[in-house]
């Protein structure tokens, strides 16, 4: 072909264009290119604010914090899987979250990331011009055929290896029918990513600063996002007159691209699934011997658990990372720290996305939230949010905690649809079947759901429509739970479904953004921030040990004591012998302790919030009308201790040594157990009922660092104590006022030696000392 004329396409004494808002933040990585200076020229001219990070010293986790505009990959030597530091890495995190270009390497890199292979092309190029052949879309929309185009390769992606989720942008012609010869261009199909193999940021290049005004137009991560988007050229369409976007009509564009999306999470979702189903321990038959064997946790009623709330509404939050129309959310949240913060704040149900490449989620998320709500009383029921087309997926999901999964009646045919239903059904799991339209209104409620979710959200074009809900609702028979899902970011937009018979609400993109996720949620439902919680400052719980009287016992009741501690333990000094544990066990039992002042009362209030596990097994450590009998005992026998709390009629077992925490669950009566500060054991939920923090073995008199204890406090705020270890009526009122900023999480304090004298307790002593944390209340 003969060589066209060298012309100069620079721009000469160019003005610059007026900033753009949609490229406010271009990330350009450079691959050590002397083009990188000018690919920043063209974009800085085009109204772009651009920043440039050299591959190799920037770290994809900063590129993720500086919230990119766009990504461009730039060109440069050697070849993209060797030489090309962060910028395929950086491709793979970015490609559906934000526009994605690459120029020269930048598009091998491209290619690479998704599959294909790149090799040598069979003839080395440095500075040659070719005419280019396009298909009109994306970067080269509006631009005329055969542009001349700037080329320095020898590297290039092969055809024949051309990824599937790839298609051919621009190429060369090649042969006398002007077929596709060398690959010039890439655009991933679904995802808003092309890359160009020649350099159109060259001044050989014709057209150059208009196809990289057209990429920084693009907005979202997707090309279905910018269907409405008018940043590329609308022209006449074929005879019908119908507006084109890069060649494809807007309907064709918005049909074929977005119904892609889920097509390509459900074809993701079914090879993952396929390949997991083969690794020995996650088989089929494996999951169904673990289910045999009862080890799925214990679960509760979803459609019950919606009907208790605080709220008009029930509340369904989400836990989500990611989405492919929001692109990241709250990537660095921790699922069970947020399931906690769900459940105070009132929710009734907790959605966990499981989906791992487009909402960044896991089976795993699931599993440690069910394990972090392990004994709340009234927890949450557990939704597993999961594009489910299999048995094996809901039996995964039972097995790591799930009271119900959800079934998308778009993505399932009737019989399928069916299928998985009654087979939820089978593991006790009624199941949230979503619907978007009349007709999927119509399959749901014949198949005779009991819960409905109504999308807002249309899984084919991402748009939402808030009215959608309330528009299905006349096609709902009574008795039938409804709940509106997606949109849903401020309390104007749960206003019309107080009075139309939707009975929850699913929340996720707005409680992951919310700074203080209580406060968020009383707005948005119109509750109470401190719903389901007490006025009335419970006052702290005295608790006197080593108890070897019935005199000592009943100075100690008689001046308020709230617990008696028997030292049941041969060979300690302050064990108790059989005759007299049983005479201190009579007049626990049968004394009246004095009535405190009303301030002081435990103040637990009946409410369906989900309340913390030892929030709710503190209470077990007050009664209003006695004191309670706590025996101590240290690495002794399962037997001895049940045969005490026998003959002694003890209300409660304290635990001393080493035992395992799993032995509180065989006894029947609360358990209080030792632990040092820094035991993150301690916090363990659905064994001790409290835990007790001391020395090694108690009784010394040694006094704990407040602040260990205050550091154990502040990293769970869900976590009670008793508090133990050197404490005397001359510095119980000093530890007690230094932990008061944690409130209520400071039970209870524990003294032995200290109200002793010459190993003997001292009644002054027990008086002054029960005294002292009494005044704190007033």
């Amino acid at each position: 072909m003969p060589g066209l004329d060298l012309v100069d396409y620079s721009p000469q004494h160019p003005s610059p264009s007026p900033r753009l808002p949609s490229a406010s933040n271009v990330i350009l990585v450079d691959n050590y290119d002397s083009f990188t200076w000018n690919v920043y020229q063209y974009f800085v001219l085009e109204g772009a604010t651009v920043t440039v990070y050299r591959n190799d010293q920037v770290t994809l986790e900063s590129l993720i914090a500086s919230e990119p505009t766009q990504l461009v990959i730039s060109p440069g030597p050697g070849h993209p899987d060797s030489d090309a530091g962060i910028s395929s890495e950086s491709i793979r995190y970015f490609s559906g979250k934000i526009p994605v270009l690459g120029v020269c390497m930048g598009e091998q890199c491209i290619f690479s990331v998704f599959g294909g292979r790149v090799d040598v092309t069979g003839e080395i190029l440095h500075g040659k011009t070719s005419p280019l052949r396009h298909d009109s879309k994306g970067v080269y929309a509006g631009l005329p055929q055969d542009l001349p185009v700037t080329r320095y390769h020898s590297l290039a992606g092969t055809h024949a290896s051309l990824p599937d989720c790839l298609e051919v942008s621009s190429w060369i012609a090649s042969g006398p029918d002007g077929g596709k010869g060398i690959i010039m261009g890439v655009r991933h199909k679904e995802f808003l990513v092309e890359g160009v193999q020649f350099h159109p940021e060259s001044i050989l290049t014709a057209e150059g600063r208009c196809m990289l005004k057209n990429f920084l137009k693009m907005k979202g991560g997707t090309w279905a996002e910018n269907a409405q988007n008018t940043f590329i050229s609308e022209r006449p369409g074929g005879s019908n007159g119908t507006l084109e976007t890069n060649g494809v009509t807007k309907s064709q564009l918005s049909q074929s691209r977005q119904e892609s999306i889920l097509e390509r999470i459900y074809a993701h979702g079914r090879k993952a699934v396929e390949t997991q189903k083969l690794i020995p321990s996650l088989r089929p038959s494996d999951l169904q011997a673990s289910y045999d064997l009862n080890l799925s946790p214990p679960q509760i009623s979803f459609p019950q658990r919606l009907k208790m709330s605080p709220y008009s509404l029930a509340l369904m939050a989400e836990i989500k990372r990611a989405s492919p129309s929001k692109g990241p959310i709250a990537m660095s949240a921790c699922a069970p720290a947020q399931a906690r913060k769900y459940a105070s704040a009132g929710a009734s149900v907790i959605s966990i996305l499981t989906e791992p490449e487009w909402f960044k989620g896991s089976i795993e998320d699931l599993r440690a939230v069910r394990q972090s709500l392990e004994g709340f009383p009234d927890r949450p029921a557990i939704l597993r949010k999961e594009f489910i087309f299999d048995e094996y997926q809901i039996l995964e999901a039972r097995l790591a905690g799930a009271d119900t999964i959800l079934l998308i009646v778009k993505m399932l045919c009737q019989s399928d649809l069916g299928r998985l239903y009654a087979y939820s059904q089978s593991l006790g799991m009624e199941p949230l079947v979503e619907v978007n339209t009349i007709e999927e209104m119509e399959i749901a409620t014949q198949l005779g759901a009991q819960v409905i979710g109504v999308n807002n959200r249309n899984l084919t074009n991402f748009d939402v429509d808030l009215d959608n809900t309330s528009r299905l609702m006349s096609k709902v028979p009574d008795g039938t739970t409804v709940c509106a899902l997606s949109g849903i970011s401020g309390p104007q937009d749960v206003q019309a479904y107080q009075n139309n018979r939707v009975r929850a609400v699913l929340v996720g993109e707005a409680l992951m953004r919310a700074a203080d996720t209580a406060s968020f949620v009383s707005t948005l439902l119109g509750g109470s921030d401190d719903l389901g919680q007490t006025h009335l400052k419970p006052g702290v719980l005295v608790k006197i040990c080593g108890t070897r009287t019935a005199e000592a016992a009943e100075v100690a009741i008689d001046a308020g004591a709230d617990l008696i501690g028997v030292i049941l333990v041969e060979g300690r000094k302050r064990y108790v012998s059989r005759e007299q544990g049983l005479t201190i066990s009579k007049v626990v039992h049968q004394k009246q302790k004095p009535r405190r002042r009303p301030g002081s009362a435990n103040g637990l209030k009946s409410s369906s919030r989900a309340i913390d596990y030892f929030e709710h097994t503190s209470s077990f450590l007050r009664n209003p009308d006695r004191a309670l009998l706590v025996g101590v005992f240290q690495n002794q026998p399962l037997s001895y201790i049940l045969e005490q709390i026998a003959l002694l009629q003890l209300d409660i077992v304290q635990l001393h040594g080493s035992e395992p925490i799993e032995l509180a669950s065989s006894i029947p009566v609360p358990v209080i157990r030792r632990f040092s500060p820094d035991d993150k054991k301690m916090a363990t939920r659905g064994y001790h009922a409290v835990p007790l923090l001391d020395s090694a073995v108690g009784g010394t008199g040694k006094a704990l660092p407040i602040e260990s204890v205050s550091n154990a406090l502040t990293l769970d705020q869900g976590l009670r104590i008793v508090l133990a270890g050197g404490l005397d009526a001359d510095n119980v009122d000093t530890a007690v006022r230094q932990l008061q900023p944690f409130g209520s999480q400071l039970l209870a304090v524990d003294v032995s030696s200290g109200v002793e004298q010459d190993g003997v307790q001292s009644h002054d002593m027990i008086r002054q000392f029960i005294a002292k944390v009494r005044q704190l209340e007033r």
